[in-house]
């Protein structure tokens, strides 16, 4: 005998079931009429995802039970709504075996299983419970008006077997081998409409349909038998049993109050007086209730304007512990993470998004969440960055060191040259999270980049908080970094900052990294640099001082006593830390974690310190510009010792932390070594006029006649280097401002014109003019005419006026 295989729907045909493009797995216990719910998955691709395999098998080619299986094939793949069941696949099989053959016809549609294992799985009680089936009746409900009323179909067998659910807990319609068209219009028709109706079983019969009064069903709405079959579906989902007969349908002891008056229209006895599915949403009120109205508004999203998204999405974290938590997790997450990666979403939805994953496992979070959120970095929506890096601490330990490093830091970056100073301040912290996932290239080819810049942020609070993430990351770093970035970022930049908690955190920062520095940069670059704020005009400064000078000195005495004892490896292996460090480490972090608004950070307890720099580096700005130029006047003025070492007047400044040196001895070398390779970002360029000041300001100057006394007392070049060994006793000087004026090649000016010397433009001003106006004639208010030049005697024009 002829073994073939042939499709039989939409074009669809193989070479046999090895040809199919799935797997077929294990069965379900139960599926409608005579087909058999098979688990599934594909091998397209190799992805190996999920399906559902549906399959029917005949002795019998012609066998009616084929026939109508073919229908409901045709009707599944030509029938598409987002509550009637997806179809992916089909084929036909016939197999012979011996002398009989089968024929065995196969569906593939999306993942689904029936409902009546759904609900056992879930074990739903109560109002969950009720809160669950509204929301799945809603969608079947939805299902039969689009057949009945949109389609003019009739499904003919609507109970709780032909309603499967998916992963995401949608519940779906689906048993289609009875589905026909309304042939209402035939009223004089007396043959049966519904050509495959023997196979509806009798308990779900109308009595019209029972009958065969097919001339009556005619003559009845088209929602009459589909209506009736709902009615069963409720009867079967609230009882908890399958229906055995037509007259159990009128006990109503476990129908819902709100529903009880819905479900005896839908079964009445008249076809013409049975409620259609499409009332039923419209008015029914067990179909409000949290679960539907919040589901319902993420499937319309989009419709909804920018203040409603706003209000429901800000009520949606407290909600959401209100609602059953696996349709939560199942149902909403997917469609918030959704409607956060295509933009339809605000930014409060991502407050959300992160409490429905707090409930997830690891495992889960990194695959329902996590995508996600690394899609949402490369946002531009600042509301949305914002809301990530104020909610790191909340995933960003989940994240891997390849994502971080390769996705999520290019994007993060781009916060730390933002406008918003708060995007600048949460883009700094979200640092103490990512750095340790960063790559030495990575670190210290962009990182430090950007920390140099921010250290001299406009922002004071900035520039602390910079100084205290370095003293974090420090770990991180490579042994040759440290050397080049710590000491020239904590000493030449964070002690002689304006902001005196800034100073602060450069001294506890210090303390924190001491095991990192040798004896030798602890005796010539800290110390001398340490020393000095033990006389600064804000008390805390000065305890951290005397805290950072003890420290430090312990650890020079600790290099002599083993110096002495013969152990000659001290001053290059370095010298532990004290103790005090750990506190001062877990300090620093804490007070980069705080989450709120400034207001709402609340001030962090430190041993070392009397007032926790966090609560002095917030994010109010207001507070931090009044205080902050009265502390740097008040420092310039506290002590002339300090007069050829002021503070810089401006934190704005741009250069790198190597330009910058400590002029202590000339022998140690230039620091500039250590941060040549790092440079800031360039900045936008300035207007055509300051370039000229600039220009004019570098351009080298002299006084007409140089004086004895100016000679004795005129400073280096700006453009000096090197220190020379006559400035060690200037701890400052190589930062420190140049004189207005300078002695060099003398300006082309008169010998007669004098320069004010309290003036410090007058060595670059402009030369007085050698001209004087001439009088102004009578008349038309004009001179006379000016002699011919040799331009003009060129041009050799006549004019007939005499001009």
């Amino acid at each position: 005998m002829l073994r073939f295989l042939k499709g039989v729907v939409g074009g669809v045909s193989g070479t046999g079931l090895k040809d199919l493009p799935y797997n077929i797995g294990d069965p379900y216990p139960s599926a409608w009429g005579s087909w058999t719910h098979h688990r599934g998955t594909s091998c397209k691709d190799g992805d190996g995802s999920p399906v559902s395999i549906f399959s029917l098998s005949a002795s019998n080619a012609q066998d009616s039970l084929l026939a109508a299986a073919r229908n409901g094939v045709k009707r599944l793949r030509t029938v598409r709504h987002p509550n009637i069941l997806s179809f992916l696949h089909s084929t036909e099989v016939e197999t012979v075996e011996g002398s009989s053959s089968r024929v065995t016809i196969y569906i593939v549609t999306e993942p689904v299983m029936p409902l009546s294992e759904k609900i056992k799985e879930l074990g739903l009680e109560g109002t969950q419970r009720d809160e669950y089936y509204a929301w799945g009746l809603n969608q079947i409900a939805k299902a039969v008006s689009f057949l009945n009323n949109d389609c003019k179909l009739v499904h003919g067998n609507v109970c709780l077997a032909s309603v499967v659910v998916t992963p995401t807990l949608d519940w779906k319609l689906h048993a289609f081998d009875v589905l026909s068209e309304f042939d209402g219009n035939n009223g004089n028709a007396t043959g049966p409409m519904l050509q495959y109706e023997w196979l509806i079983g009798s308990q779900y019969k109308p009595m019209e349909l029972a009958k065969s009064d097919w001339v009556a069903i005619r003559k009845s709405p088209p929602w009459a038998i589909d209506s009736w079959g709902l009615g069963c579906l409720i009867y079967e989902l609230f009882s908890g049993m399958k229906l055995g007969k037509t007259e159990e349908l009128r006990d109503t002891a476990s129908i819902p109050k709100s529903l009880l008056q819905d479900y005896q229209r839908l079964l009445s006895s008249m076809p013409s007086r049975r409620m259609n599915t499409a009332k039923l949403l419209e008015n029914s009120e067990y179909f409000q209730n949290k679960l539907v109205d919040t589901i319902h508004f993420m499937e319309i999203l989009t419709l909804k304007d920018s203040v409603e998204k706003d209000t429901f999405f800000r009520k949606l974290p407290n909600l959401a512990e209100q609602l059953p938590r696996q349709i939560v997790l199942k149902k909403l997450l997917p469609l918030l993470a959704s409607a956060l990666e295509f933009g339809s979403a605000a930014s409060p939805a991502l407050t959300a998004l992160l409490k429905m994953g707090s409930w997830l496992s690891a495992e889960e979070f990194s695959v329902k969440v996590l995508p996600t959120i690394v899609k949402l970095f490369s946002s531009n929506d600042r509301a949305i960055r914002v809301s990530l890096l104020q909610h790191i601490d909340q995933y960003g330990e989940s994240l891997s060191a390849h994502v971080v490093d390769e996705q999520v830091y290019s994007h993060v970056a781009t916060g730390f040259s933002d406008t918003s100073a708060l995007l600048r301040e949460l883009t700094l912290k979200s640092m103490l999270i990512l750095a340790p996932k960063l790559s030495q290239r990575t670190i210290s080819g962009s990182l430090l980049k950007y920390l140099s810049k921010l250290q001299v942020d406009e922002e004071p609070a900035i520039r602390t908080n910079t100084t205290i993430l370095l003293g974090n990351i420090a770990i991180y770093l490579n042994e040759g970094t440290r050397k080049r970035v710590l000491i020239n970022a904590f000493t030449v930049r964070a002690l002689r900052d304006t902001f005196s908690p800034a100073r602060g955190a450069g001294l506890m920062a210090l303390c924190a990294t001491s095991s990192y520095y040798d004896v030798t940069e602890i005796a010539t670059r800290i110390l001398p640099n340490v020393v000095v704020l033990t006389i600064d005009p804000d008390s805390d400064v000065r305890s951290k001082s005397f805290q950072a000078v003890e420290q430090f000195l312990q650890i020079v005495k600790q290099y002599h006593e083993k110096t002495n004892a013969g152990d000659t490896t001290a001053a290059s292996t370095g010298i532990s830390s004290i103790p005090a460090n750990a506190s001062l480490l877990g300090w620093a972090m804490s007070s980069l974690t705080i989450k709120g608004k400034p207001l709402e950070q609340a001030p962090l307890a430190s041993a070392n310190s009397g007032l926790p720099l966090s609560s002095r580096t917030s994010n109010a700005s207001s507070e931090i510009v009044v205080d902050s130029p009265s502390i740097a006047a008040v420092q310039i003025n506290s002590s002339t010792d300090l007069a050829d070492q002021p503070v810089p007047e401006s934190p704005t400044s741009t250069d790198g932390w190597g330009e910058i040196e400590n002029g202590i001895h000339e022998e140690q070398g230039s620091d500039k070594d250590g941060w040549d390779d790092i440079e800031p970002f360039e900045e936008s360029k300035p207007s055509p006029a300051l370039v000229n000041i600039q220009a004019a300001q570098k351009r080298p100057v002299s006084q007409p006649v140089p004086q004895p006394k100016a000679q004795a007392t005129s400073l280096r070049p700006k453009s000096t280097v090197k220190v020379t060994k006559d400035e060690d006793d200037d701890l400052w000087g190589s930062i420190a401002a140049p004189a207005p004026k300078t002695s060099t090649r003398p300006l082309n000016v008169k010998s007669a014109t004098t320069l004010d010397d309290d003036d410090p433009w007058a060595s670059i001003a402009a030369p007085p003019p050698t001209t004087r106006a001439r009088p102004l004639a009578a008349g038309r208010g004009r001179g006379k005419p000016a002699a011919p030049k040799l331009g003009a005697q060129r041009i050799n024009r006549t004019s007939s006026s005499g001009m």
